[in-house]
């Protein structure tokens, strides 16, 4: 008796999308499917894993280097492979979600790389997940244009070689995707982006001198890294595509992949391209794997925790001493500020800290560094090119005067600040914002002159939880509670219906982002993803 065919991928619960054909093909379907079927069993282990791995930092307060991969580390004679040139210069890249006027405009923006986000700058509606493949599909093939249906302006591609390198950013290995099952089961998210990325632009990157490059995000340990590479190898396999044509750059966002920068690089050593510093994720995973810690790991605002703080001086330091004795590019952090079309001085002052962040970065030894305004390239572009002149990349600058100790990495208390009250109403205003805008399908939101995404939430949130389960006592004499919380919640809304006025806060989501925000930050339970039950209350 022969086997039973295997079971096709189905779209459940999904409103037809113009020109979704073209992206939801059969075939593309399939290798999906293929995908799932050979690796979410190890996905769900992994992720099993992590949740271990949490209990164990609850127990012990405390990480290490891995003793099992010592070798590794100790192992001076590998290297990644050699950057291809499309992604050997990478002093400045953009971040944006694939929405169609983001990609002309990320595209001709002057950076060299633009990060192509599903990610956290993206929220997942299947509008987003689907259109967004097309939008990438169309910019390959030179057939997009955009018409601003409010200015009347066009956006046009500039000539091919002015454009961009797209490097893009798959969901986290944690998220699902509801509307494609395989036996009832949700397809993960990552394997969904990268699944129809990979297979309808892979060769036709090849034709255009580039390849299929990625950002893999979330990563929590170098078996994570290990799954995404035999990903790669098998999916370069099966549409016959050569060996180490893929590339990746992984975001060092977690604690525990700080503890693991050389083994994830090993793991990847024929895919890897480089390291990057996701700063916000970054204290959002402190916090959420050292909330049992007690007071030495609780966080001040996050305004306050700068990347001069100590602890991140070592991430950051050790982060380029890896990439460059491996050979890998070190990518440094976002500037998120936002120019205002009204406030001048308000320019002048963020272009300074701006220019000085990337003077810092520049200095220290990275290769590169994002922004997430078309406005900030230049400024970025000028402090790279004062160190690098003519050069693609410093990565000669082997940083062998850094030492970081193991400790050093969560010294959170050699910061010297404190939680304010300001703080907590930042943290409820921006809370509050940017859910709302997600729960409208938007993932990249200007809030207070800052471009926000995901990760801000995520941070916001967890120093409300922090804050009130350590007990913290604010400057102001008042207590971090879930009744101040809540105070400060309701106060913020009524701002918000004030702001808008009663017709346009009832047309939005501003209830629900409300109650989501102090769900996540209230519950006793730790929720370990704000995007987790937010996908359960996103339309479309």
């Amino acid at each position: 008796m022969s086997a039973p065919a295997p079971s096709p991928l189905a779209i459940v619960d999904a409103e037809p999308l113009p020109r979704q054909e073209e992206v939801l093909t059969d075939a593309a379907l399939a290798f999906v499917a293929e995908l799932h079927r050979r690796f979410t069993p190890r996905r769900d282990e992994l992720l099993a894993r992590r949740a271990e791995r949490r209990a164990e930092i609850a127990r012990t307060s405390t990480l290490d280097f891995l003793p099992e991969t010592a070798a590794i580390r100790a192992d001076d004679s590998w290297k990644v492979a050699p950057a291809p040139a499309a992604l050997n210069d990478r002093r400045v890249e953009i971040t944006g979600p694939t929405d169609r006027k983001m990609t002309i405009n990320a595209l001709n923006s002057g950076a060299r790389v633009w990060l192509a986000d599903f990610e956290d700058a993206s929220a997942p509606t299947w509008e987003n997940v689907v259109l967004g493949q097309l939008n990438l599909i169309d910019a390959y093939t030179r057939s997009i244009d955009f018409t601003d249906p409010v200015s009347g302006k066009s956006y046009a591609l500039k000539a091919q070689d002015r454009l961009a390198t797209v490097v893009m950013r798959p969901r986290g290995w944690h998220l699902g995707e509801r509307h494609l099952r395989v036996d009832g089961e949700q397809v993960p998210g990552a394997l969904v982006d990268f699944g129809l990325y990979f297979f309808h632009n892979a060769q036709r990157l090849i034709d255009l001198g580039k390849g299929p490059y990625f950002y893999l995000p979330k990563t929590e340990s170098h078996l994570e890294a290990r799954l995404w590479n035999d990903v790669f190898v098998f999916a370069q396999d099966h549409l016959g595509i050569p060996q180490g044509t893929v590339r990746a750059t992984v975001l060092i966002e977690t604690i525990t992949a700080a503890y693991e920068m050389e083994e994830i690089l090993y793991e990847l050593r024929d895919h890897a391209s480089g390291l990057n510093a996701g700063r916000w994720d970054y204290l959002f995973s402190i916090v959420k794997n050292f909330r049992d810690g007690g007071p030495r790991f609780v966080l001040p605002d996050r305004n306050l925790v700068t990347m001069t703080a100590p602890f991140m001086r070592a991430y950051t330091e050790l982060l380029v001493r890896t990439c460059h004795k491996r050979g890998a590019h070190a990518i440094g952090g976002m500037a998120a500020f936002i120019p205002s079309r009204r406030d001048e001085e308000v320019n002048k002052v963020a272009f300074e800290k701006v220019k000085a962040d990337k003077d810092r970065e520049a200095g220290d030894g990275f290769d590169g560094s994002w922004v997430a305004h078309p406005d900030l390239v230049p400024i970025a572009m000028a402090s790279f090119d004062a160190v690098l002149g003519e050069k693609p990349n410093q990565k000669d600058r082997l940083r062998e005067d850094v030492v970081v100790k193991a400790a050093d990495l969560i010294a959170v208390d050699s910061l010297d600040a404190s939680p304010t009250y300001d703080g907590l109403v930042n943290a409820v205003q921006v809370g509050i914002r940017y859910i709302e805008a997600w729960l409208r399908g938007l993932g990249a939101v200007a809030i207070f002159n800052l471009m926000e995404d995901a990760a801000t939430a995520e941070i916001s949130r967890s120093q409300i939880w922090q804050w009130i389960n350590a007990g913290v006592e604010f400057e102001n004499g008042e207590k971090a509670t879930a009744e101040l919380a809540r105070t400060v919640a309701a106060e913020e809304l009524g701002r918000i219906r004030e702001e808008l006025g009663a017709e346009a806060f009832a047309a939005g989501h501003w209830q629900q982002a409300h109650d989501l925000l102090l769900e996540v930050s209230l519950d006793e339970d730790y929720a370990d993803f704000l995007t987790l039950p937010a996908y359960q209350q996103l339309r479309g």
